[in-house]
């Protein structure tokens, strides 16, 4: 099993200090703080064995969490100070970057670390910063319930997703799409290029036509790992986003935890991989989110989940429907998808995030034996990815660091 660390790059900070030092998101002592726990995080990982380190992107957090603002950047820097451990965006919003500038800032990464990084590209669901930054598409934020809305953020994610693509494994491409074409304008090319000769003889073929028109692009550098990163794409709830992933050769992180309806969606991922051509095991190819929690006794390790990732929960992602991803079938009949009804925040408990297995807190014994039953799933596959939600600046570095060395010692080395 290959181990990620994903971390929410958050100032450091209890409820108390954000409260004070509102927008602590601006602090710059505190920032730098957040910088310095980032590193010692990603070295330690690297010196351990972890395979990969993650965060999120996001914007405009003056609270102070998931201040994520320029992925790539960080793990330039993080890369720098780390010898093998690969890193990976979960995710690049898609519908708010420019996918040919993605392509590029990506493949420039891929050559600084020589081939240390995942490329992990994501729909966006936070109205306050995607409506801002997404606005050349009309897209605003969405949750993952196949509204409308969701299903237009949707395609431009598969559409530039396409481009990005095209760009890294073709010499010159064009493209005419419903959101975005290359050349612009696509028709008519681009006519004013004065040094077509230049470009004509030094170019790539097919750039430039007969008359001096741009009628392709060619995107350099093309990326070092050939024919380019390996893709992820993180928080996979629904089956339509297993199908298409499946599709797709890329990676899902599974937020659904609850056992069987994992198994499922991981069953649905190997047969629409196998009808395209891609014959995994069952597992294969997959990833799982959990949080884990380390204690001398399990009650300790509880109350440390209750004031972090449940913390986190309760208080922000679950305005963002993520508690969704933590129904049962007993669930169906009391809060119906169709028509959509979400768990209310009275379902929003503790031992909810436990009962489906998201939360993994105890003893290093109790924690391993459930990443064990997670590990063989269905009995007959075993899970390729196991992702570490990690509670980065909710808790003291030190804390931080007992939490990593415990996983260090008594998780990885069992299921290597």
């Amino acid at each position: 099993m290959k181990f990620m660390l994903f971390v929410l790059p958050t100032v450091p900070g209890t409820l108390e200090d954000r409260k004070r030092l509102r927008p602590i998101g601006r602090n710059n002592e505190r920032y730098q703080q957040m910088l310095d726990e980032l590193r010692k995080l990603a070295q330690f990982a690297d010196d351990v064995g972890f395979d990969v380190m993650a965060t999120t992107e996001h914007h405009f957090h003056s609270e102070g969490y998931e201040t994520s603002v320029a992925p790539l950047l960080l793990y330039a820097d993080l890369a720098a100070r780390a010898k093998r451990i690969k890193f990976s965006p979960l995710g690049l919003v898609l519908p708010s970057w420019d996918p040919m500038r993605a392509a590029e800032e990506l493949a420039v990464l891929d050559h600084l670390t020589k081939g240390r990084i995942y490329a992990g590209f994501a729909r966006g669901y936070q109205d306050r910063w995607v409506n801002v930054l997404g606005q050349q598409y009309h897209v605003t934020g969405a949750p993952m319930d196949g509204s409308s809305i969701d299903n237009h953020n949707r395609k431009v994610y598969e559409e530039t997703l396409k481009v990005i693509k095209k760009a890294w494994t073709e010499e010159s491409f064009d493209y005419d799409g419903e959101y975005y074409k290359v050349p612009y304008p696509y028709k008519e090319g681009i006519t004013r290029w004065p040094v077509h000769e230049w470009t004509r003889t030094y170019g790539a073929p097919g750039e430039v036509d007969d008359q001096g028109v741009i009628r392709k692009i060619c995107v350099v550098p093309k990326p070092y790992q050939q024919p380019h990163p390996p893709l992820f794409q993180p928080f996979s709830v629904s089956e339509s986003t297993i199908r298409y992933t499946a599709q797709s050769n890329i990676v899902p992180w599974i937020l659904v935890s609850n056992p069987p309806d994992f198994e499922r969606l991981c069953r649905t991922y190997r047969d629409v991989a196998a009808e395209n051509g891609r014959k995994l095991g069952l597992g294969e190819s997959v990833g799982a989110f959990r949080a884990v929690h380390f204690g001398r006794t399990e009650a300790e390790a509880v109350e440390l989940l209750r004031s972090t990732n449940y913390a986190g929960f309760n208080h922000y992602f679950g305005g963002f429907g993520f508690w969704e991803a933590s129904r049962t079938q007993d669930d169906a009949a009391k809060y119906p998808i169709d028509p959509y009804t979400p768990l209310p925040p009275s379902e929003w408990t503790l031992e909810r995030m436990r009962k489906v297995k998201y939360a993994l807190a105890g003893t290093p014994d109790q924690v391993k034996r459930e990443i064990e039953t997670l590990h063989k799933i269905g009995n007959e596959g075993e899970l390729e990815w196991f992702g570490w939600f990690f509670d980065q600046g909710f808790m003291s570095l030190d804390e931080e660091m007992r939490q990593m060395e415990t996983f260090a010692k008594h998780i990885i080395p069992a299921f290597r």
